[in-house]
């Protein structure tokens, strides 16, 4: 543990800091696996739930939680997948 005061600080700061980051990546993960179960169930808002699904990938990208070709990845493969679905 440290003694000094501002390294206390950073260590409140930076348990609050992971514990968002974690609860921003678990929902992400969560609304990618339900675009993944409507394109598979072939639900009639499979389309909505893309679309949802890579506006979250979107502002995570933004935000720096995953990186920027890595949220192509994620948008890529999520709207392969859809459009396989449709054909």
């Amino acid at each position: 543990m440290p003694n000094i005061k501002s390294a206390k600080k950073r260590v409140l700061v930076s348990q609050t800091k992971a514990a968002n980051n974690k609860a921003r990546k678990s929902e992400l993960k969560t609304v990618i696996k339900k675009a993944n179960a409507a394109i598979e169930a072939n639900a009639a808002d499979k389309d909505v739930a893309v679309k949802v699904a890579v506006k979250r990938i979107d502002q995570a990208a933004a935000k720096g939680l995953i990186h920027k070709k890595n949220a192509a990845h994620k948008k890529s493969a999520l709207v392969c997948k859809l459009n396989g679905a449709k054909a």
